[in-house]
């Protein structure tokens, strides 16, 4: 089943990055295998996929120590400073940073275990009380100071737009984030390579490839719903 939903998931970004005029090889499939078990991401591998998100950094360290070391790993969730001495030797890419607090913590565990971090800027697109993230005119001064930081590097924007039933609700907020990234990339800020806009998930990631996305993140789409493993 995992195979044969993947397999759709990739008819429908192609059918997407045609309709944008944009190459497949533009948009990075990320699957969110955030409580699935370890069977689940093995039939997914087989397929090719080798970027996987996941949102927990206890989950991350399992994961990461009985699964193929070719695997791309993502911190997508909200992550505690006490935490990310854990994660920053094992993750190409932390999604969810918000606060320079973080992105300090990040530098001084990168500098103890001497190794280099990429990292995202989440923005809360929809202000949504119940996401993290900073609001649109937080972003760019944000980004000027962590790109201070001699071991984390900016890659780009992330967010997570609000869950909607028709997707086409979310297009002018997708549409709002790239023209941050893009109004963003063209201050050429040192240290900051601006060449990911990680956003769409299940239910809208066609719509965000049509609006620039660069990665997107489909986790219910690949794996079936959140309890699915449960009931396997």
């Amino acid at each position: 089943m995992i195979t044969e939903n993947i397999n759709d998931v990739e008819k429908k970004i192609e059918e997407a990055c045609k309709r944008a005029g944009r190459n497949r090889e533009d948009v990075t499939l990320i699957a969110v295998s955030k409580t699935k078990p370890v069977s689940y991401i093995e039939e997914a591998y087989n397929t090719g996929i080798r970027d996987y998100g996941e949102n927990k950094v206890q989950e991350i360290c399992d994961k990461y120590d009985v699964l193929p070391n070719d695997i791309k790993w993502h911190m997508i969730g909200h992550l505690q400073r006490n935490k990310v001495k854990y994660i920053v030797d094992k993750v190409c890419m932390i999604h969810s940073v918000d606060s320079f607090r973080l992105a300090e913590q990040i530098n001084q565990e990168c500098i103890k275990k001497n190794c280099d971090m990429d990292i995202l800027v989440q923005v809360n697109i929809g202000h949504e009380d119940t996401k993290f993230g900073l609001n649109e005119d937080e972003v760019e001064s944000l980004i000027m100071e962590i790109s201070k930081l001699e071991r984390v590097h900016i890659k780009g924007l992330m967010t997570i737009a609000p869950y909607v039933s028709n997707p086409e609700e979310n297009r002018e907020l997708f549409k709002g984030m790239h023209k941050l990234y893009v109004d963003i990339t063209q201050k050429n800020i040192d240290n900051v390579s601006m060449s990911v806009l990680s956003m769409g998930m299940t239910n809208d990631y066609e719509v965000a490839i049509e609006e620039g996305a660069t990665h997107v993140r489909v986790g219910t789409g690949i794996f079936g719903e959140r309890d699915y493993s449960k009931n396997a």
